[in-house]
């Protein structure tokens, strides 16, 4: 069975005569300020809105919002050109939401954070949403992440995976790899951020000074410290330095190239059993 709701009547409650048990759902701790639409605030109705109208599609038990589509649970907002509801029935009656999906210039927002691409699947069960597109961004405070592929959010391990050609950037500096990943957490203030970011294959670090390359990375964000690993070179000018790894502190500007003790395991590119590089350096007379 299939049933059209018009533009006059563009507004539907999901916890309304449509989908009125996902209030039964045990009740969440509040966290209104994050991108957690799935495992926050599951006692709250979900609100969705279109300028073109709903479509209820009984038997496949979804709804579909076509027109400058809006999903909408406390602080959390889903903007879309369609967004598609899926939900089951319950043994005991009712039903649970258990998936969004939403094309066309995708956007998911709260307060002190969003997500924007082409398309969106939100997994509303394991709470995991994953946005695709040619440039996915995600922006929490002065901190912006972007990726050329997808971009994976994880409510519940509290962290976001970027594929492809990955760039994170924090005051003014950038880590760029074939995929990062960043981990949050709540500040004293309760407003999320970005604690850490691991990076992954083609690592570069941008800083005012210095271009740092490896093959993996992990960047202390409150420190200012990054520790790389794997082929690793810094740039300086017309200066090169190259060895096993590296501590750059992009606060003061001041790097380490170190060479690990022993023989390589072969996961750094070199040959297994045999000693590791030397540090190396080429420093280049200024002309005058």
């Amino acid at each position: 069975m299939m049933t059209r709701i018009g533009a006059r009547h563009r507004r539907a409650l999901l916890a309304g005569a449509l989908l009125a048990t996902i209030a039964a759902l045990a009740p969440a701790e509040a966290m209104s300020q994050t991108l957690n639409l799935a495992s926050s605030n599951r006692d709250k109705p979900i609100e969705v809105f279109a300028d073109n109208g709903i479509e209820w599609q009984q038997d496949n038990e979804v709804l579909i919002a076509r027109g400058n589509a809006r999903a909408v649970r406390s602080n959390v907002n889903i903007t879309a050109e369609v967004l598609r509801a899926f939900y089951k029935k319950k043994q005991a009656g009712g039903t649970d939401l258990s998936r969004l999906d939403a094309a066309g210039t995708v956007r998911i927002a709260s307060p002190s954070e969003s997500i924007s691409g082409e398309t969106a699947v939100y997994d509303l069960e394991k709470a995991i949403l994953v946005v695709h597109g040619k440039k996915v961004v995600y922006r929490s405070g002065p901190d912006v992440i972007t990726a050329n592929q997808q971009m994976e959010y994880y409510e519940k391990e509290r962290k976001a995976v970027a594929r492809g050609n990955a760039t994170a950037v924090h005051e003014g500096k950038t880590i760029r790899a074939e995929s990062l990943v960043a981990l949050f957490r709540k500040n004293a203030k309760g407003k999320t951020e970005i604690y850490e970011v691991r990076a992954f294959d083609k690592v570069a670090i941008l800083t005012d000074q210095d271009t740092v390359l490896a093959n993996k990375g992990v960047y202390d964000v409150v420190s200012g410290i990054a520790v790389l690993v794997g082929n690793v070179r810094i740039t300086r000018g017309q200066n090169q330095l190259a060895g096993d790894r590296a501590e750059i502190n992009v606060k003061t500007g001041i790097s380490k190239l170190l060479t690990d003790p022993g023989p390589s395991s072969g996961t750094d590119g070199a040959t297994p059993g045999k000693r590791k590089k030397r540090v190396r350096g080429l420093i280049l007379p200024q002309r005058r």
